[in-house]
């Protein structure tokens, strides 16, 4: 039953991204829409938070870069609070079964309650479909979304490329610095930035 609810998953991500796999995404651009069986078993659909600000989170627990902002605490911080502003955040991981990141639901689960993650859901696109329908490459990477489904920001959390847990304090916070403007009905001043970390495992 398990295993045929996530072909079914499989086979939903796939028709869409079969429409939307020749856009070129970029900020200001159209964000591809995707549905797709999060680690509690409900099914994410992009295209039903039209109308809020969603955040698109490529991450693995196993990445340097990605424990950097997880064992500081400071994606938690972040997660918490734009979802209590009413953002959509969702945490993608993209490694496919057999590569760094991977890990079952409950895996993910758990690891996620350890750590305290604020999250609305967590997606392992173990397919990579969703990744690459974004041009995921590195983790963490983030796309911020406005409400009309318009991309607004691309790229790195920052501009520290380090696993340095130090740097956060110095860092300009690209994710944080879309949103706040984004809610402010204010121009993003930074729309793209270079991604950094460890790479994607497609």
């Amino acid at each position: 039953m398990r295993g045929m609810k996530a072909l079914r998953a499989t086979a939903v991500m796939l028709a869409t991204a079969s429409v939307a796999h020749a856009q070129k995404v970029h900020p200001g651009g159209a964000a591809p829409s995707f549905k797709a069986v999060d680690t509690r078993g409900r099914t994410e659909d992009l295209a039903a938070y039209r109308g809020r600000w969603v955040v698109l989170e490529w991450f693995s627990f196993d990445c340097p870069f990605t424990q950097k902002h997880y064992n500081s605490g400071n994606m938690q911080r972040l997660q918490s609070t734009y979802t209590e502003r009413g953002v959509v955040w969702l945490s993608l991981v993209s490694s496919a079964p057999s590569r760094e990141g991977y890990r079952s639901a409950n895996a993910m689960n758990a690891r996620a309650t350890e750590l305290k993650t604020a999250q609305t859901a967590i997606i392992r696109d173990t397919s990579g479909v969703i990744g690459r329908l974004y041009g995921a490459t590195n983790t963490p990477q983030l796309v911020v979304i406005d409400p009309r489904g318009t991309i607004v920001y691309m790229g790195g959390i920052d501009d520290k490329p380090t696993t340095n847990v130090a740097d956060i304090a110095t860092a300009h916070n690209f994710v944080a610095a879309a949103l706040e403007e984004g809610l402010h009905g204010k121009p993003i001043s930074t729309p793209a930035a270079p991604p950094y970390g460890c790479t994607v495992q497609y």
